[in-house]
């Protein structure tokens, strides 16, 4: 396959890039058939690669509808819980979609009941769909490619009905803009990228530890870019030690990667820029039992800590993919970045190479001890990419090939219909978490509005129960700034950055939330739920269904809301979805006695 076209090694940041990628899509469009295909689902994977690094974690989907070789609209999804790809594309394309085809770079997945995004191109009269690839989640494929054929609508996938050959390069694309799902999807841990710079010899530091800068501003600044497309920046106590980082994107807003350090130990300062928490997470994985007064001090800080039996990457990483992340970029030290690799956790490269020569026989180099005696056993790049940046050198590739989608893989529904020994549900419980989940409408950040009364009593429309709920927070509270929090919330782009807001406000200036606060958001949480459940009676549907299952919601972190890592949360909204589903069952079961 093709190297990854230039537009996709980091998202398009100004509108002359983008008018001028519009117009080379245009003039090749003029060609017509497999070229004109090509071009626009390169151009559908390109604009999807702009949400990266906003907000995550999410799959990036983008579409792009065109009639008569002419893009008439476009449209990609910010985050989970806002408008989809497909109804931006519609609304900006308006009349012009009747009978237009759509470029979609993957499937649609599903996850909120309502098919927005296969009902919005049906309902424009979208006569031909594009997929540059099939749904990588089980319970999602192929559902939303069934729903356009059953509507009528002609449905192409690249590599099924369009010859791949033909369409390599958007193929390609569409691919390597959701590798992150697809690696998740396939390895059940996060997509991750080991990111180093070294001199000209191998090193990545003085013998003495001293290592700013290997490299030059312009590659800082692209791995500042990096860290913003992830949704956790790795490094191991040694690096605390030595540069004590702060690990933040610099990038003026979007996305904020939390900061994760793995130290089996614990033998680190009381005093770090990562122990600061007010910008960016932090979370110190360690080994059971370590040092439990630094565990408190921390824990103070607000760091989380979290203790593994034996501390490793890929426990680490299985941990990270309960938590729902996509992509972990690794800016560890060698001794770190040698057991990742040989635990398989590793997926791509970035190496910095700066034009500098330094020495040293103790100066430390960017991975460690693989135990390897031959050439012969050294781990091969896949699909290398070299670019210059500044006076530095990017070398790229990948460590473990991109996985395959075919053939189909059969759901657990579809398996147990073949083997009736295979049971879909190992026990009475729901777990639900993120929005792709089979479940995930039941997430406070699924994209369903709710309609209640603002602080004088008028409806007011609230994107998702999560603004809402954050919202509440600065209710009643007589302070101008407390005011205008509410309304930075209500007009928050995805329900990641209400949390976002409300939560660090909550933590910083404690004096802005409502005094009551912990009193009453079991009510407030209660209220936006039951408006969410009443408003689109297919999430009513939904939520009955699962009658005689215990629903959890599986977050590893939120000790209160959620069941925790272990099963040790309290689960309150579960607990408020059972209740809700009880009241709804006996709303909808006749009285007996009447007759």
């Amino acid at each position: 396959m093709a190297l990854l076209p230039s537009f996709l090694a980091l998202p398009a940041s100004s509108p002359s890039r983008a008018d001028t990628t519009f117009n080379r899509v245009s003039r090749i469009c003029s060609t017509g058939g497999a070229a004109h295909d090509n071009a626009l689902l390169l151009r559908a994977a390109e604009v999807a690669d702009w949400s990266a690094g906003h907000t995550a974690p999410h799959p990036n989907f983008g579409c792009v509808i065109a009639r008569n070789g002419e893009v008439v609209g476009e449209g990609f999804l910010y985050a989970q819980g806002t408008k989809c790809a497909e109804l931006q594309a519609v609304e900006a394309a308006n009349e012009l979609g009747r009978g237009a085809t759509a470029y979609i770079n993957m499937e649609p997945g599903d996850c909120h009941g309502d098919q927005t995004p296969v009902s919005s191109l049906v309902q424009a009269g979208i006569s031909r769909v594009v997929v540059g690839i099939r749904h990588p989640l089980g319970h999602l494929r192929g559902k939303a490619i069934n729903s356009f054929r059953n509507e009528g609508i002609r449905v192409d996938v690249v590599g099924e009905e369009l010859p791949s050959k033909k369409m390599e390069k958007a193929l390609k694309s569409c691919i390597l803009v959701n590798a992150p799902l697809l690696y998740r999807a396939a390895f059940h841990v996060p997509f991750s990228v080991l990111k180093y710079a070294m001199t000209l010899d191998g090193k990545i530091a003085a013998r003495s530890g001293d290592a700013s800068w290997v490299s030059s501003r312009l590659s800082r600044g692209r791995v500042f870019e990096l860290r913003g497309r992830s949704d956790a920046i790795v490094v191991g106590g040694n690096t605390v030690r030595q540069d004590d980082p702060r690990l933040t994107a610099r990038h003026g807003g979007g996305h904020v990667p939390a900061r994760i350090v793995m130290s089996k130990s614990l033998n680190l300062p009381e005093e770090a820029n990562l122990w600061n928490t007010h910008d960016a997470y932090t979370i110190i994985a360690t080994q059971r039992g370590a040092r439990k007064d630094i565990q408190e001090k921390l824990a103070k800080k607000g760091v989380e800590v979290v203790e593994f039996d034996m501390l490793n990457p890929r426990d680490v990483m299985e941990y990270c993919y309960s938590r729902g992340c996509l992509s972990i970029l690794w800016e560890c030290g060698g001794e770190l970045a040698a057991p990742a690799i040989s635990s398989g956790v590793i997926h791509k490269v970035y190496a910095f190479i700066a034009p500098k020569i330094i020495g040293g026989r103790g100066a430390p180099s960017p991975v460690g001890e693989l135990g390897m005696i031959q050439m012969s056993q050294a781990l091969d790049l896949i699909d290398v990419s070299i670019e210059a940046i500044g006076p530095d050198i990017l070398v790229s590739g990948f460590l473990h090939p991109i996985p395959d989608l075919s053939p189909v893989i059969p759901s657990i529904h579809e398996t147990a219909a073949l083997d009736p020994t295979v049971s879909p549900y190992e026990s009475k419980i729901i777990f639900f978490y993120k929005t792709w989940d089979p479940f995930g409408a039941f997430s406070n950040f699924s994209p369903h509005s709710i309609i209640m009364p603002d602080e004088t009593g008028v409806p007011c429309m609230w994107p998702t129960v999560e603004h809402y709920y954050q919202a509440q927070k600065f209710l009643g509270v007589d302070n101008p700034l407390a005011k205008g929090l509410i309304e930075q919330i209500k007009s928050a782009r995805s329900p990641e950055e209400a949390a976002r807001i409300g939560r660090k406000v909550q933590r910083e200036q404690p004096e802005l939330v409502h005094p009551d606060w912990d009193t009453v958001k079991i009510d407030v949480m209660y209220r936006g739920l039951r408006c969410k459940f009443s408003m689109h009676p297919h999430l009513n549907s939904l939520l009955r269904s699962t009658v005689g299952f215990v629903l959890v919601e599986a977050s590893p972190h939120d000790l209160f809301w959620g069941g925790g890592r272990e099963g040790e949360g309290l689960n309150y909204l579960g607990r408020l979805l059972m209740k809700l589903r009880s009241e709804s069952l006996k709303e909808a079961t006749p009285d007996s006695s009447i007759v």
